[in-house]
């Protein structure tokens, strides 16, 4: 069973990585596509994100999934509130009936680097680069990787479009090590949130999420 990691944050919210290796029968036993995907790997991660969901909950209404206009997923009853994030051959999901929830998983690689000034500011950063994970004076593909997985699971919780990754998502601390850390991050979107962003690093990729009451 590819349940890769699963934790249980706390008595209501649970987080799950699932590692997509069945061919898309084994998915469709347990649960239906629920709009037209033409490309096969993207199915298998549309449905193997939906069974994550009845596997860390079974009485989770995957089938009352709605989309917003920001393509985040919801329930109109608010009955659980969730996020799933897909990258190759991975399909995480957090979900809890009583926290607004964000997730986020990525493939670590050198692609960030060159839109790190996209959604890094100067200050974000020079604070990566003084993180001890990072004995150099140019910032790692692990962090950068990082730096981004973490404004995604931001922009996932928050749910308003028009987000601006440097200025309504700056990252204000940054601790860790080589397995996991944490980054104190604020939301300046329509009012002033503190959010700490845990992170996990395995299988060469990184795995962001926040929960916060609603």
């Amino acid at each position: 069973m590819p349940l890769v990691y699963q934790q249980n944050i706390n008595d209501t919210t649970k987080l799950g990585v699932w590692h997509i290796t069945e061919p898309e029968e084994f998915f469709l036993q347990k649960v239906t596509l629920q709009q037209e995907i033409t490309h096969p790997n993207k199915r298998r991660q549309h449905l193997a994100g939906r069974f994550l969901l009845q596997q860390l909950f079974p009485d989770f209404p995957y089938e009352l999934i709605r989309i917003a206009d920001t393509r985040k997923p919801f329930l109109e009853n608010e009955a659980y509130h969730f996020s799933i994030s897909h990258c190759g051959e991975y399909a995480a999901v957090v979900v809890s009936p009583n926290y607004r929830v964000g997730v986020d998983i990525e493939k670590i690689s050198n692609r960030v680097e060159k839109i790190k000034h996209k959604f890094l500011s100067d200050q974000e950063q020079q604070l990566l680069k003084e993180v001890p994970l990072l004995p150099y004076s140019t910032l790692s593909e692990k962090l950068l990787t990082a730096a981004w997985s973490i404004k995604e699971a931001l922009f996932k919780w928050q749910g308003s479009q028009e987000v601006d990754f440097i200025k309504h998502l700056p990252i204000i601390q940054f601790d860790g090590d080589e397995d996991k850390a944490i980054a104190q991050c604020k939301i300046l979107k329509n009012r002033l949130i503190d959010l700490p962003v845990q992170v996990l690093f395995f299988n060469d990729h990184t795995l962001a999420w926040v929960i916060q009451s609603v």
